[in-house]
């Protein structure tokens, strides 16, 4: 299911099409992304879809986080219209991250293994079909997700749906399989521990033993499950999705409503929309952003930058 960002707070920046004025794109590659994608192929399809007479076009490899970084920065310096990221949600965030609050555009090819990013603006999953559709894209704001001042664009999570990372980065495999896997192992030896959550500076609330709590800006974790189907990604808010595990045995029998857009209409699972959100959990456990891991102490902030990203979404068809 394709989710464009819809009417809010945000505008719509511009459209594709013909330029005057010479439009410089960087192409920035992650070469241990999950899908065998050679260059060769890849600089084909751009050629074939991006060879507009008014377009200069360069591609790079990021060979790791702080030398993605490192030439974003350059690329922004060296004036580009729009940077197209080669890879998964990790690296969408990495790059993106450097972008926020400037005028140039991410563009995503998806090459990772959930792809939620890609999957919640109808982003192609096929990387030629993709190449083609962000051709044509138009640029609008979205809002930025902050845990601690660090930006995600996806979800961030906190209980077991963070815990799972812990054991997915240890698979020499890549995929939803190996994800499963580890979201059963955790599973079976996660111990919840209580969380108090105030949001917009309202009175607190403790949720005793969350065995889900996830903080969202666009649909889902990736890979078509959609653990927030309502979220928006232009309406200046967050959305706290939370299940407790003393529920667990009433869910897992719909669990498949994950994957159908329903899962948040499950009587058990529990959505809260917010602009800052204060956490207080009393450990220091993992904390989920956009599929990477990120190290806290117990209290975390998490707010919402709006409209603090622009970003290339495909046209509906």
């Amino acid at each position: 299911m394709k989710h464009s960002v819809r009417p809010g707070i945000c505008s719509e920046v511009s459209r594709g099409g013909a330029v005057n004025a010479v439009r410089k794109v960087r192409v920035l590659i992650n070469p241990k992304s999950g899908l065998v994608w050679s260059f060769g192929a890849m600089q084909a399809a751009f050629e074939r879809f991006w060879s507009d007479e008014h377009l200069d076009l360069t591609y790079q490899f990021s060979r790791s986080p702080a030398d993605g970084k490192a030439k974003t920065e350059r690329a922004i310096s060296d004036g580009v219209d729009s940077i197209i990221v080669v890879g998964g949600d990790g690296m969408v965030n990495t790059i993106g991250s450097v972008l926020v609050d400037t005028s140039v555009a991410l563009g995503v090819i998806p090459t990772g293994s959930g792809n939620g990013f890609a999957r919640h603006f109808g982003i192609p999953l096929n990387p030629e079909q993709a190449v083609k559709a962000l051709h044509a894209a138009s640029k609008q704001r979205i809002d930025v997700g902050r845990v601690n001042g660090r930006p995600f664009f996806v979800t961030c999570s906190m209980a077991w749906d963070a815990a799972l990372v812990r054991s997915f980065e240890k698979s020499p495999v890549r995929g939803i399989l190996p994800y499963v896997f580890s979201a059963v192992y955790e599973y079976l030896g996660y111990v919840p521990h209580p969380f108090q959550i105030r949001l917009d500076g309202k009175k607190g609330r403790t949720f005793n033993d969350p065995i889900m709590l996830t903080v969202a800006n666009l649909t889902q974790y990736g890979g078509g499950a959609r653990v927030a189907p309502n979220a928006d990604a232009a309406d200046g808010q967050l959305e706290l999705v939370v299940l407790l595990k003393r529920d667990m045995p009433k869910v897992l029998p719909q669990i498949a409503r994950l994957f159908d857009g329903t899962f948040t209409k499950i009587r058990e699972v529990k959505t809260y929309s917010f602009k800052k959100a204060e956490v207080s959990a009393g450990y220091s456990g993992p904390v989920q952003v956009d599929g990477e891991l990120l190290k806290t102490g117990p209290d975390l902030v998490i707010d919402v930058l709006p409209c603090a990203l622009t970003v290339l979404v495909p046209d509906k068809e």
